[in-house]
C-alpha cells in the first residue's frame, strides 16, 4: 500500500458508502491539535474509499493537500474497504447498518468461497435445533459474521439478524421500516414469509404489536392470505396507551414490591415529589377500576 499526498480537489467522491455530511467538529479540533494520524484511503483513480469524515474535516479546515493510502485492489475489494470503514467508524441508522452488513457479506463470501457462509434460512426451529445452531455458532471463526463481530463488538447473532432483514425483506417492508411504520421485531417475523406474501401481509401488521403480528404471519404461513385477513379481523387491538403502559407498570410493581419487602425508607429532598406522584397514581388506579366496574 502506497502512502503519499493528494490535492483535495483531485479526490473523487463516488462511493455510495461515503458519509460526507456529518458532524466533524470534534474531529477538526483533534486534527488541529495533533494532526491527521490516519491518512484517507483512495484507489489508483483517486476515488475516495475510506476516510470521508477525515476528508470533510480537513476540507473544512482549508487544507490543500492530504496524506493518502493508495490501494490497488479489485472492484469488490474496494467496495468492501468502504463498507468496513462504515461498520467500524461511522454511526449508521438501522437500515444503513443492515445494508452494509449484507453487502459486505456478499462481497466477503465471493472473495473467500471456502469460508463458512452466513445461514440465510429463517424457519422456525425446535429447541433442540436452536441449541445445535448456537453450538455451531460458537465454533464459527471465519464467517463474515464472525470477523465483523470482532471488529465492531456486535454479537454474531445480531449481525446475522441484521443481514437477514436486509436480504429477506421486501421493498415495501424496508420502506415501512424507513418511515417508522415497522420495527425490527415486526420485521423479524414478516421475513419468514416470501417477499410476495410480505407485500400482501404488510398492511395487516403495520399497526399491530409483535405478538399480534406473529399470529397474523403464522396464519398466512399455514393458510394463506385469506387466513391472515381472518386472523387480523378477529384480533381485538390493544390501544396504544395500554401498550405504552405495560412495561412501566411491571417496573413500578417490581420496585414497589422490593421497597415494601425491604422496608426501604427515604427522607431525602425528592421524597415530597415521589409521594405526590404516588398519590396521583393511586387516584388514577382507583378511577380506572371504578371505570371497569361501571362498564361491566
Amino acid at each position: 500500500m502506497e502512502i503519499t499526498t493528494r490535492n483535495l480537489s483531485d479526490i473523487k467522491r463516488n462511493s455510495e458508502y461515503l458519509r460526507i455530511q456529518t458532524d466533524v467538529d470534534a474531529l477538526k479540533k483533534s486534527i488541529e491539535k495533533i494532526g491527521l494520524i490516519n491518512p484517507i484511503t483512495i484507489n489508483k483513480e483517486n476515488e475516495l474509499l475510506a476516510g470521508a469524515r477525515r476528508f470533510q474535516a480537513v476540507t473544512d479546515l482549508g487544507w490543500a493537500d492530504v496524506p493518502v493510502h493508495i490501494v490497488d485492489r479489485g472492484t469488490l475489494e474496494q467496495e468492501l474497504i468502504s463498507i468496513d470503514e462504515n461498520l467500524v467508524r461511522a454511526p449508521l441508522n438501522n437500515l444503513e447498518l443492515e445494508k452494509c452488513l449484507n453487502r459486505g457479506r456478499e462481497i466477503y463470501e465471493t472473495l473467500n468461497p471456502t469460508v463458512t457462509k452466513v445461514d440465510l434460512s429463517n424457519e422456525d426451529l425446535s429447541a433442540e435445533l436452536k441449541q445445535k445452531q448456537k453450538e455451531k455458532e460458537k465454533l464459527d471463526t471465519n464467517s463474515f459474521a464472525a470477523i465483523t463481530a470482532e471488529k465492531t463488538g456486535l454479537s454474531k447473532s445480531v449481525i446475522k439478524g441484521a443481514i437477514k432483514r436486509d436480504e429477506l425483506a421486501s421493498a415495501s417492508v424496508k420502506k415501512a421500516r424507513s418511515e417508522g411504520d415497522l420495527n425490527a421485531s415486526q420485521t423479524n417475523e414478516i421475513i419468514r414469509l416470501d417477499k410476495d406474501t410480505q407485500e400482501e401481509v404488510l398492511p395487516l401488521i403495520a399497526d399491530k404489536t409483535v405478538k399480534e403480528a406473529k399470529k397474523i404471519i403464522q396464519a398466512a404461513k399455514s393458510g394463506g392470505i385469506d387466513a391472515a385477513h381472518e386472523e387480523a379481523d378477529n384480533l381485538i387491538p390493544l390501544p396504544k396507551e395500554y401498550t405504552l403502559l405495560k412495561s412501566p407498570l411491571k417496573r413500578i410493581n417490581k420496585n414497589l414490591s422490593r421497597i415494601l419487602l425491604e422496608e426501604l425508607k427515604y427522607d431525602g429532598p425528592e421524597q415530597q415529589q415521589i409521594n405526590k406522584e404516588m398519590l396521583e397514581l393511586k387516584t388514577n388506579v382507583d378511577k380506572y377500576f371504578q371505570m371497569l366496574q361501571e362498564n361491566a
